[in-house]
Order: structure tokens, then sequence, then C-alpha cells
């Protein structure tokens, strides 16, 4: 492969140098190339949109074709796919009630609507991961696609209960191969001069469709029809189906075997995990059924650790990775800003339709500042990055979180809109936003070559896994301080309105957490290469 100039750390090009043997440009870059087998080097313009040509390397599978790599096309599929993701785990919610209407739910059967999504999400997401590096990108890509396009056709036209359930945990299985190839697609495909960009604007998209989720479903659950929340999936997979055929697919030439074993031990022993944290929410957390399904998941990913570490040849998680300070602190920082960020969203979402009497669609209107102040702060965190290093992003962002959640654990009966959810939904998401970029371009790059979706799947099932730790705590917290108040007399919703405050505090000292424990994240790494190292290569620690 021929560079066609060495990427300055501005994305302008330097004078070319003179190439080695073989055409091979000399440098970091070339090995960069040669480990990964796929990713052209060359200039990309700050918008992610130029073509960017190569002659391609060794292996002719590794791109989409012989010449240009289209890398706005690549971006738009990364940002559809993270968009459609994380849209998914929400838009459902405000339609709950017209799909039990009209499909004859039970109110127990109704939250396996909600559910099933998340359990086969949260439990598959280390496979999902794997199979970026197994069977290539693309190929990955188009088979989370297909998964997760079917079961929302099937779901928006299901006629029983049982149907559309089914079809949610298929949505589930589909979305967590998605969720972590949308990721392993930034971090390797595109060069050192883009990725920071393109990374943050990977964490805007799940922003985006995350917060406008209640606002998108009670829009089409008013205006049409409850099964337009999954329908309208269908045109968004369509597209990002034929543009997929512009992501290199990046398969290695030869390919390493699944560890079978590792696969069933992890998908098992999360699924029971996330089932049992399910399970806090009606049954508690000391039943008899909750405990043993903790127990069992516990059993089961002990028996992963040991299956990875003592019997695999080609593990599905090398436990190594976390050894690493950067990947092992990204991923817990994530578990805790992921438990605090998830609780956030469901305690205002519920203060401002129960307490301030809000209706659905008026409800995703009010979370447009939080969406805002996300996408722009991970769009600035993109451009700092590179000169801050990882820790001093993460390390601010967490802080001011916690702030602005500490800010919306003071609200009241009476409050307003602007008094009471605007200052905090601006301090708030402009601190969360900043520490999406930093935290995944830490725990994805500088490993090792064919592990980027590995990388990508671990990332992930922190913050699925954290998300839902969190939201069953601060769950608990706030049942039992609602019931509190009304022991002491309080009213019905001003119990309530302390309950929630109180699991926002909750999420408040998470958010700390995660501020204290983000100190072991390496700081500004000397010279250009604080942003060069790709995920498919090694590269040294930054140092702290």
């Amino acid at each position: 492969m021929r560079e066609e100039g060495t990427v300055a750390p501005h994305g302008g090009h330097r004078d070319e140098e003179p190439a080695g043997k073989g055409g091979a440009a000399e440098g970091p870059a070339s090995a960069d190339q040669a480990a990964r087998g796929s990713t052209p080097v060359g200039d990309q313009d700050r918008a992610g949109g130029a073509t960017l040509t190569c002659e391609p390397s060794g292996d002719p599978r590794g791109g989409p074709a012989r010449g240009a790599v289209r890398y706005g096309w690549v971006l738009a599929v990364v940002v559809g796919v993270q968009f459609m993701v994380t849209l998914d785990a929400s838009v459902v919610n405000v339609a709950l009630p017209a799909m039990r209407d009209e499909l004859g739910f039970t109110e127990a059967g109704l939250l396996w609507v909600v559910n099933a999504y998340t359990l086969v999400f949260g439990g598959f997401l280390l496979l999902g991961g794997r199979a970026a590096d197994l069977f290539g990108r693309r190929r990955a890509l188009w088979l989370g696609l297909a998964l997760f396009g079917l079961a929302s056709l099937a779901g928006g036209l299901a006629q029983t209960p049982q149907t559309l359930v089914a079809a949610r945990a298929v949505q589930g299985l589909g979305a967590a191969v998605l969720a972590p190839v949308a990721l392993t697609i930034v971090t390797t495909v595109f060069p050192a001069s883009g990725r920071a960009r393109a990374l943050g604007l990977w964490s805007a998209a799940g922003a985006a469709g995350g917060a406008s989720g209640v606002l998108i479903g009670g829009a089409l659950t008013e205006y049409l029809n409850w099964r337009w929340v999954l329908l309208i999936n269908v045109p968004i997979v369509v597209l990002a189906f034929a543009a997929g055929r512009e992501v290199p697919d990046g398969r290695p030439a030869q390919r390493p075997r699944l560890d079978l074993v590792g696969a069933l031990l992890a998908t098992s022993g999360l699924a029971a995990l996330v089932y049992g944290v399910v399970r806090t929410g009606t049954d508690g957390w000391t039943s008899a059924a909750t405990l043993l399904t903790f127990g069992l998941a516990a059993v089961l990913l002990t028996a992963f650790t040991w299956q990875e570490l003592r019997r695999a040849k080609e593990p599905l998680v090398r436990l190594g990775l976390l050894a690493r300070r950067a990947v092992g602190g990204a991923n817990v920082t994530m578990l805790l800003l992921a438990s605090g960020q998830f609780a956030s969203f469901y305690f205002v979402s519920l203060y401002l339709q129960r307490i301030l009497d809000y209706g659905p669609a008026v409800t995703g209107l009010a979370f447009l500042p939080f969406c805002v102040g996300f996408t722009a702060s991970a769009l600035l965190s993109s451009r700092l990055y590179v000169r801050t290093g990882p820790r001093a992003l993460v390390v601010a962002g967490t802080a001011a979180g916690a702030l602005g959640l500490l800010w919306f654990s003071r609200i009241d009966i009476d409050g307003t809109f602007l008094g009471s959810i605007l200052g905090p939904s601006l301090l708030t998401s402009l601190g969360i936003g900043a520490c999406f970029v930093p935290l995944a371009s830490a725990a994805t790059t500088g490993g090792v070559a064919g592990e980027a979706g590995m990388a990508s799947g671990v990332l992930n099932s922190a913050q699925q896994v954290g998300g839902s730790l969190g939201l069953a705590v601060t769950a608990s917290v706030a049942t039992s301080r609602t019931d509190a108040a009304r022991g002491d007399g309080d009213g019905a919703l001003a119990a309530l309105n302390h309950g929630y405050g109180t699991a926002l505090l909750v999420a408040a000292c998470l958010l700390a957490a995660a501020a204290l424990l983000s100190w072991v994240l390496p700081g500004r790494q000397p010279g250009p290469a604080a942003d060069t190292a790709g995920a498919g290569r090694a590269a040294p620690e930054a140092k702290g």
C-alpha cells in the first residue's frame, strides 16, 4: 500500500516521504495497515466525507474494492446504526399501553416487550463483538442488520403477544451484533486524523437515539400507530444495508476459531445477570428467585473466566486485555457512568410525566436540551482528545455530570421546566457527553491485531450491564424512600418526588465514583501519537 502523504496531527498532509521496499511507506502507519490488512492511509476532511484512495494490501478482502474507500458513507452507516440501536432501547416505552390494548397483554407480560430486548442484547454482546473479528466487519454488519430489520418487521406486524416478545428478543440479538461492530468500524477503518471526530459522531448518535426515543415513540403512537415504533426501523435497515457495501470487510487471512464453550458460558452468564437485575423490580433483591438467579450468573461467569484463562486456545475475551490500565479503567468507568446515566433518563422522565403531568410528546421535547448538550460536548471532546488524552476529559466530564445530577436531585412537586429541568439537563449532558469519545478510544485502541471487535464487545457489555445494575439499584432506593415518605404522612405526589430525588442523588454518587476512578486513565501521550494508535496495532501505554 502506498501512502499519499503522511497524515499530520491537524488532519493535513506533510511532505511525502520516500517509500520503503515494495512501495510501502515507512513508519508506524504502515505497521498499522499491515496489522489490520484493511485500513487505507491518507487524509480526510474534517467532515469525514472525503474519498481516500489507496492501493490494496496483501489481502484483497480488506476493503470494499480495489481503490477508494468513501468514508462519508462509512460514517453514515455507523451513525445510522448507533442511532437505531439506542433508539429501540426506549422508543417502545410510550407505546406499551397501546400494545397492551390491541394485543391483549397482561401487565406482567407487557414488561417482557422491554425485558426481552434488554436481556438478549446484554447477554450476547461479547459474542456479537467477536463476530467482527471472526467474520469481518461488513459481514457482521449485514448479519446484525438482517436480524434487526426482519425482527422489526415481524414485531410491527405481530398479532399476538408471543410474536411481539419473540420479535423483540431477535431485535436484541441483532443489536448485540450491531452495537460492537459499529464501534469496531470507527476504531479500525478511520485513519488517526479522522478517528476522534468519527468517535464523536458515533457517541452523539447514541445520545440522540436515547434522548429522542420518548419523543419519536410518543409522536408515532399518537399520530400514526404503535406498530410504527418498530416499522420505522425497516427503511433505516434497508439504507444501511445498501451503504454497508462501502465498509471495508477486514476478514483475517486465517480465520480464528470461535470459542464455543466460552461463548455459551459468557452469553448465559450475562443473560442470567441481566435477568436477575430485571427481577429485582418485581421480586426484590433478597427474594429466593433473585438470589438464585444471581448465584447462577456468578457460577457461569466464574466458569467463563476459568475457560478463558486455562482452556481456550483462542478465547472469546482475552482477559489480559483488561489488565491494561487504559482498557480496564475505561471499562469500569463506563460501567459506573452508564449506571448513573440510565437512572437519570428514567427518573427524570417519570418526574416530568407523573409529577409535572407532561404528556409523552412534551416529555420528549423536554429532553432536547439534554440531547443538544450531549451532542455538542461529544463533538467538542473529539477535537480536544488529541491534546488532552482520556484522563482530563473523563475526570472533568464525570465530575460535571455528578454536579448536574446533584442539581437534579433537588426537584420538587412545584417545579417548572426552566427552574428544575433546563439547567441540570445542560450541565449533566455536557459532562456525560464529554466522556464517551475518550472512554471508547482508551478501551479500543492500542490492542492486538484482530481483537478490535473483542474490545468493542467488552465496552458495550460494561455499558449495558452498568446501566441495568444502576437502574435496578436506584429504582430500589426510590421505592424505599417513597414508602418511607408515605409512612411519614406525605401525599402521593410528594412521596414520589422524594423517591425520585433520592434516586437521582444516588446516580450523582455513582458518577462521582466514576470521576475518582477515572484518574487511573492515561494522561496525554507526548507528541502526535496521542490519537494515532490504531485498534489493530499494539501501542505503548500512554504516560500518566
